[in-house]
C-alpha cells in the first residue's frame, strides 16, 4: 500500500510540474512579450491587482491624480462588477485596465475550460462598463498552467520585477517603503495591491501600502524617475 501511494504522489508531482510549475517557471523567466519593462533607465511602471475596492481604490486614484500618474490596474471581475463606478473613474482619468479572472483563483488548480471561462467573465464585465475590451492580463499570483500559453493569442500577460509582500499588514509603512527602495532600478514593474480582501491577505494592509506608495512617489521623482504605463511592458532579461 505504501509503495502505491509512494507511485501515486510520484505521479501526481510529475503532473503538476508539466501542468503548472515549468510553465511558470518559464514565464518567469522568459516571458515572450510578458515580462518587466523597456524603457527610458529611469523609468518606474505601477501596477495593482485584486481592485477594485470601495474603501481603498478611491484613495489610490486621488494618490496618483495628485502627482499626475497613469498606472495599470489587473481587476478582479466580480469587484469590477460590484463596483462599476471605479472602474469608470480608472478608464476617465486615464489608467489602463487589464484583468485577473473573474474571481481570484490561481489557474494551477483549474481547468483550461475554467481559466477561459473566468477570463471571458472578467473581459465581458470590464467591456459593459467602458466599452472597451481588455487585452492585458496578470494571472493571480502569477501562477499558469500548460494551456495559459494560448492566452497569448488574445492578451499580452504583464508580470512584474518587483514584489514586496503589501498584502500583509506585519511591518506597516516601512516594511513596504524600504523593500520598495531596496529593489528600485530603472524600468522596474511595480505590483501592488488596493484590496485586501483575497486569501491570505490582511483587510487593512492597503492602508500601509498606500502610506508606503505616498513617501515612495515624492522620493522617486526627486531622485529623477518617472511614472509610465505599463502598456509599453515587455520582457527585459
Amino acid at each position: 500500500m505504501e509503495g502505491v501511494m509512494g507511485d501515486l504522489f510520484y505521479y501526481l508531482l510529475v503532473l503538476l510540474c508539466i501542468y503548472t510549475i515549468i510553465p511558470t517557471i518559464f514565464i518567469r523567466l522568459f516571458g515572450p512579450g510578458a515580462n518587466h519593462m523597456r524603457s527610458a533607465a529611469h523609468s518606474i511602471a505601477l501596477t495593482f491587482d485584486d481592485g477594485p475596492d470601495p474603501t481603498y481604490t478611491p484613495q489610490l486614484l486621488d494618490l496618483l491624480k495628485l502627482y499626475d500618474i497613469k498606472a495599470t490596474f489587473f481587476v478582479v471581475g466580480i469587484h469590477a462588477q460590484q463596483h462599476p463606478e471605479l472602474i469608470r473613474r480608472m478608464h476617465r482619468e486615464g489608467h489602463l485596465i487589464g484583468v485577473h479572472n473573474y474571481i481570484h483563483h490561481a489557474n494551477a488548480f483549474m481547468t483550461p475550460g475554467k481559466v477561459r471561462r473566468q477570463l471571458d467573465h472578467a473581459v465581458n464585465v470590464v467591456e459593459s462598463i467602458i466599452g472597451v475590451k481588455p487585452c492585458y492580463y496578470r494571472p493571480p499570483w502569477g501562477i499558469i498552467n500548460l494551456f495559459d500559453f494560448w492566452l497569448f493569442k488574445r492578451f499580452r500577460i504583464i508580470l512584474w520585477s518587483i514584489i514586496v509582500g503589501d498584502w500583509r499588514s506585519a511591518g506597516g509603512k516601512q516594511k513596504i517603503k524600504r523593500r520598495l527602495m531596496r529593489k528600485l532600478r530603472g524600468g522596474s514593474v511595480i505590483v501592488l495591491h488596493d484590496s485586501g480582501q483575497t486569501l491570505g491577505a490582511n483587510k487593512d494592509a492597503p492602508v500601509y501600502m498606500l502610506e508606503a506608495l505616498r513617501e515612495f512617489i515624492t522620493e522617486t521623482l526627486a531622485k529623477g524617475y518617472t511614472f509610465v504605463p505599463s502598456t509599453i511592458c515587455i520582457r527585459t532579461g
